[in-house]
């Protein structure tokens, strides 16, 4: 699966422990993308912003503490449609890239908002789950989640899990796990 390049992304969404915001009803709040060379594999240029949520505006104690997003940073964001619009300005400037997200959660959750928000899909590239394409390549007998990868890659996590542009980062640290010849250390 080579590509000129890979864009890795990592969405943060509504979120709450206790059942008041179901899972078809989740909002993205944060977009976290890194463009990565896909020859070297490292990290050419990166997009970051925060969305205001509608459906939900009010994020949980839940959602706050996990991601580490703030009220008061999605109540100054844009709109989706607004973000989505600046995320395609930024992404476009690309050609000959591969959409890579740690699992499928990420794919879905566009679709869901972009069909809430009646848009049209904003990525004409294919999706690859790195998460799944990294166990198949280093012969791991399950899908670790993102931290347990990183590890298991001699790293250190940059940043807070949970949100996504330092989420986005870390995947790319992994590109030479998945995409090139460096092996696990086990």
């Amino acid at each position: 699966m080579q590509a000129d390049r890979y864009l890795v992304i990592d969405f943060e969404a509504t979120c709450c422990d206790k059942g008041t915001v179901a899972r078809d009803k989740m909002e993205i709040i944060e977009v976290g993308a890194v463009m990565a060379d896909g020859a070297s594999l490292a990290v050419v240029d990166e997009f970051q912003t925060f969305i205001r949520p509608v459906r939900h505006p009010l994020l949980t104690p839940f959602c706050t503490t996990l991601t580490s997003i703030e009220q008061k940073d999605v109540d100054s964001a844009p709109l989706f449609e607004e973000a989505i619009g600046h995320f395609k300005t930024w992404l476009y400037q690309y050609s000959d890239f591969l959409f890579c997200s740690w699992g499928d959660y990420d794919l879905k959750q566009l679709r869901q908002d972009c069909a809430f928000h009646n848009l049209p899909y904003p990525i004409s590239a294919s999706h690859v789950n790195v998460k799944r394409l990294m166990a198949e390549r280093q012969k791991l007998s399950k899908k670790p989640g993102l931290g347990e990868a990183v590890r298991l890659a001699g790293m250190t996590f940059a940043g807070a899990h949970h949100r996504g542009i330092d989420d986005a980062r870390n995947i790319a640290r992994l590109l030479p796990y998945i995409f090139g010849e460096a092996r696990l250390r086990r």
